[in-house]
């Protein structure tokens, strides 16, 4: 049964414009779950259903294939149902779908692994996510009306602990599965019905704005970052120009070059380097004596013909391995490096090839602050390597 893995992605939202491609922790939102589900290895296909054409281009870079849907269910009135079952319409090999939500960003492709055998080898028509709860809850007595609250899942006179209760379950709205014959007839729920229980601090979702810096520290502690696990980085190499500066060579009338950098990169070069993290330079012009006027005090390589070279001599002489090597690049020559490190990052007006090839979008710009917020991302990733230690 050919399997496909569906994520609804409106151009619209009431609360946050083209909030399916927001940036989360440096990634795409919708990036979260398309890379939890192509890491599954679950999935047939993989599709993105949306109206808009910068939704489409993210959903690409990710890897997914894109259903273009119809206005018809594009408006804020459409329902999810509505635009699923466009979607098998025009796509008659699909036997289940995997409905998953963008706004779901801390999951993982172990959930999805899972739901996938409760579909296709226990025979359960449709699968669907919940999160237990620990919450009492009270009847709700309307403004105006002449009577009490009533207890609805508890004895007031006997209130339990949390250790002697299990709770309650409720969707989390994670994903759904579900057979085809069975959307056709209108169900996301139905037939040979299963819950799937995920983990409460998995269960992230993004509504309105005011949770998204929240959602920010939950991924970062709780998201899926890939299939190898995270190591402490060691080495930082970071592309000059672009990056370090902003990509702008001034020339003096006697012919003499200058470029401009922020400080603000300087001291996060500094603070890397106090947390114990080497930060090597990179360039593929001669640019030696604008780095010995910036007296950076890093190891540089210039007049780079081959980048990636560089990097790997780099990385062996300094006996890593790449997920302790991460990488700031901003054009199509660091592409190949930014693949490499086991954390790449790009300035928010690189390239466009650059950006697909990160993982990380800085909001600054480069020489505007750009070197300074990755080395802030750094240390929250290792914040998260050092809490698993600990765990």
């Amino acid at each position: 049964a050919h399997l496909a893995a569906l994520v609804l992605a409106r151009g619209g939202s009431k609360g946050i414009p083209l909030k399916n491609i927001k940036l989360l922790a440096g990634v795409p939102l919708i990036g979260w779950v398309l890379r939890a589900a192509a890491d599954a290895g679950v999935f047939h296909s993989i599709w993105v259903s949306t109206d808009h054409d910068e939704i489409e281009k993210v959903a690409k870079q990710f890897g997914a294939r894109v259903h273009r849907r119809s206005p018809e269910v594009s408006q804020d009135s459409s329902t999810s149902l509505e635009a699923i079952r466009e979607f098998l319409n025009h796509h008659h090999e699909v036997d289940i779908v995997g409905n998953i939500q963008a706004t779901s960003p801390c999951l993982h492709p172990s959930d999805l692994i899972k739901v996938a055998d409760l579909i296709q080898k226990e025979g359960f028509d449709s699968v669907f996510s919940v999160v237990r709860r620990h919450q009492f809850r009270w009847s709700e007595v309307k403004k105006g009306e002449n009577k009490m609250t009533e207890p609805q899942n508890l004895n007031p006179a006997k209130r339990y602990r949390r250790q002697d209760w299990p709770g309650e379950l409720y969707e989390n709205g994670s994903f759904y599965f579900a057979k085809r014959h069975l959307i056709e007839k209108g169900y996301l729920q139905g037939g040979k019905m299963a819950y799937y229980e995920m983990r409460a601090e998995h269960s992230v979702d993004i509504d309105i704005d005011i949770d998204w810096p929240i959602a920010e520290q939950r991924v970062l502690s709780f998201g899926y970052f890939g299939k190898e696990p995270l190591k402490e980085v060691k080495l930082l190499v970071c592309s000059i120009d672009g990056c370090l500066t902003n990509g702008r060579i001034y020339v003096t009338e006697d012919q003499k070059e200058m470029v401009s950098y922020d400080y603000r990169d300087i001291v996060g070069i500094d603070l890397l380097k106090k947390r114990g993290i080497q930060v090597r330079l990179i360039s593929e012009r001669d640019c030696s004596k604008t780095l010995s006027a910036m007296q950076l005090g890093c190891v540089a390589k210039v007049s780079a013909t081959n980048k990636l070279q560089v990097l790997e001599d780099w990385q062996k002489d300094m006996g890593l391995s790449w997920k302790e090597v991460a990488y700031l690049g901003n054009e199509e020559s660091d592409v190949e490096c930014l693949k490499k490190a086991g954390m790449s990052g790009v300035p928010a007006d690189a390239c466009a090839v650059a950006q697909k090839a990160a993982g990380y979008i800085c909001k600054s710009n480069g020489g505007c602050g750009a070197v300074r917020e990755f080395a802030e991302h750094i240390f929250l990733l290792l914040e998260k390597v050092n809490a698993a230690r600990k765990q």
